[in-house]
Order: structure tokens, then C-alpha cells, then sequence
């Protein structure tokens, strides 16, 4: 956790991006395949090094983010990352810098997004702004909103909507993302 350190959760995401290029022939990995994915605080956090990356090195290839936190908008965001990420009564910079729909640019890798439009936790406004914003610098995007399931169903095999998403994700994995 940050603990009043916004940058400490950046900075491992980049360093780990780095790690996995790095070793990438000792891995078998392929290095201009190498992506982010993260679900609630962890898309927030997916979805930051996709918009904040600092060299081509730590950009990622592809972004999947689980019914995840983009914004720091007290209207839309889930306030305990806010206040875990940014504090309790962080400055307008700060919000700004961390609400990802802001950051969104045409070099922002494309991105598959999943969510239930029921959750309360993680107001589905988060993806869906983010995801219109994606669309707006021509970014490819892929969103499934499911009906039912609220928040953090991740791998539960008790979410009715699992071998949907997962057949989607693979799916878009195989022949969706543009490399």
C-alpha cells in the first residue's frame, strides 16, 4: 500500500514491466507482447501505468482491467482507494493526475474491460469513461458489461457470467488485440 506515497505503487508496476522485458528470452515470453492486468484498486493501477508509463520500456502492450477503479472523482470513485492512493483531502492536481479518463492519449495501449453494472462498490461510470475515452483518441477498446454480479467476482467460479467473460478475454486475447 502507498501509506501516503502516491508513487510507490507506480513505480513497482514499472519496475515489474521492466523485470518481465528484461528476462524475457529467459522466459520464452515475447517482449512486444507484454501487458497489465488488474481488477478494482489493481485496474486503477493497471490502467495508471497504461496512462502514465514513462518510457517505451515500462509502456504496456495491452491493458484487461476488472471492474476497475479509473477515477478520483469523489462522485464516481471508490473513496477508500482514493484515500489509500491520494489521501483524505488530496489537492485538484493530484485528483486530476489520477483520474486515468483524463490521462487517455492516442498512445495509450488498447485495452479489454469487464464489469457488472451492478456494482456498488465501483460505480460502473469509472469503465465507462474511461472507455469513451479510449474511443476518443482511436484506441482500441473492447467493454462487456454483465447484468448481475456486483463487485470483485474476478475468478469466482460462482459468478454466472464466468465462462462468458472468460471465453471473451481469450477470445480478444487470440485474435482481438492488435500487435
Amino acid at each position: 500500500m502507498p501509506n501516503g506515497h502516491n508513487e510507490v505503487p507506480f513505480s513497482d508496476v514499472e519496475q515489474a514491466i521492466r523485470l518481465v522485458r528484461q528476462h524475457a528470452a529467459e522466459w520464452n515470453i515475447n517482449p512486444a507482447k507484454v501487458g497489465i492486468m488488474g481488477a478494482s484498486a489493481g485496474g486503477h493501477l493497471a490502467s495508471t501505468l497504461a496512462t502514465h508509463y514513462t518510457s517505451k520500456e515500462t509502456r504496456p502492450d495491452f491493458q484487461i482491467l476488472l471492474y476497475p477503479v479509473i477515477t478520483m472523482d469523489a462522485n464516481f470513485t471508490h473513496a477508500g482507494s482514493r484515500e489509500n492512493l491520494i489521501t483524505k483531502n488530496p489537492s485538484a492536481d493530484l485528483i486530476a493526475k489520477y483520474s486515468n479518463e483524463l490521462q487517455v492519449n492516442a498512445q495509450t495501449p488498447q485495452a479489454f474491460i469487464a464489469l457488472s453494472s451492478d456494482d456498488k462498490a465501483v460505480l460502473p461510470q469509472n469503465s465507462i469513461n474511461y472507455y469513451l475515452a479510449l474511443l476518443k483518441h482511436n484506441v482500441p477498446a473492447t467493454m462487456h458489461i454483465y447484468p448481475t454480479g456486483g463487485h470483485g467476482w474476478g475468478f469466482r467460479d460462482n459468478f454466472t457470467y464466468k465462462r462468458q467473460w472468460t471465453d471473451e478475454l481469450e477470445k480478444w486475447l487470440r485474435d482481438g488485440v492488435k500487435l
